[in-house]
C-alpha cells in the first residue's frame, strides 16, 4: 500500500511541476503572442484600406460584423474597413474586407480560419479574394458558385462551403456599409 502512495505522491509532484512550468512559460509568452497577432491585424488593416486613411474602431457584434472602421481621404469619408465573422468547412472564418460608402468591396483579407488546406485554404490567397473586388454596389457579389465565370468557379472547386461562407460573409458586410453610406 504504501508504495502506491509514494508513487502517487511522486506522479503528484511531477505534474505540479511541470503544470508550474507551463504557467511560467505561458505568462512569459502571452503578451508577445497578444504583441503579434495585434501587428497581424494592424498589417492587415493597412492592407486593406486601399490608400485611405483610417479612422476609430466602432464595435458591432451581431453575429457577422464585429466592428467598423470608418476610411477617409481629403473629401471625408471614402469607404469603411468591415471585420466579418462566419463559417467554412473547418469552422469559423475570420475576414476583414473594406468597401466603398457604396458597398464595393474594395480589398477583402482572411485572417484566421481552419479551412483544409488545398481546398479551402485557398481563400487565404490573394488572388481569392480578387474575385470579389469591385462587386456589392452597381454589380451584385456572387452568392453561389453559379454566378462565378466558369475559371473562377473551377478556381474554387472543391471548396464549396469555404466560398459560401466567404461570400455570405462579404454580402453582408457589403449589406452593413450600404446602412450606414457616408455618414458616420
Amino acid at each position: 500500500m504504501t508504495r502506491y502512495i509514494k508513487t502517487a505522491v511522486i506522479l503528484f509532484l511531477i505534474s505540479a511541476i511541470c503544470t508550474a512550468l507551463c504557467a511560467l512559460v505561458n505568462e512569459v509568452t502571452a503578451p508577445r503572442i497578444a504583441d503579434n497577432v495585434e501587428k497581424e491585424r494592424i498589417a492587415a488593416l493597412e492592407d486593406v484600406a486601399a490608400g485611405l486613411s483610417i479612422g476609430e474602431e466602432t464595435a458591432v457584434g451581431d453575429g457577422t460584423v464585429n466592428y467598423y472602421i470608418p476610411l477617409s481621404d481629403d473629401d471625408g469619408t471614402a469607404g469603411y474597413i468591415v471585420e466579418l465573422s462566419s463559417s467554412g468547412y473547418g469552422g469559423a472564418m475570420t475576414i476583414i474586407a473594406s468597401y466603398d460608402t457604396e458597398g464595393a468591396v474594395m480589398e477583402a483579407k482572411m485572417m484566421a480560419n481552419s479551412e483544409t488546406p488545398g481546398l479551402g485554404k485557398k481563400a487565404e490567397e490573394g488572388w481569392y479574394m480578387e474575385m470579389f473586388k469591385g462587386l456589392g454596389s452597381a454589380s451584385p457579389l456572387p452568392a453561389s458558385k453559379s454566378d462565378l465565370s466558369a475559371e473562377d468557379n473551377a478556381a474554387v472547386s472543391g471548396a464549396s462551403i469555404t466560398f459560401g461562407g466567404v461570400s455570405s460573409a462579404l454580402i453582408a458586410g457589403s449589406e452593413f456599409v450600404k446602412g450606414l453610406g457616408g455618414a458616420v
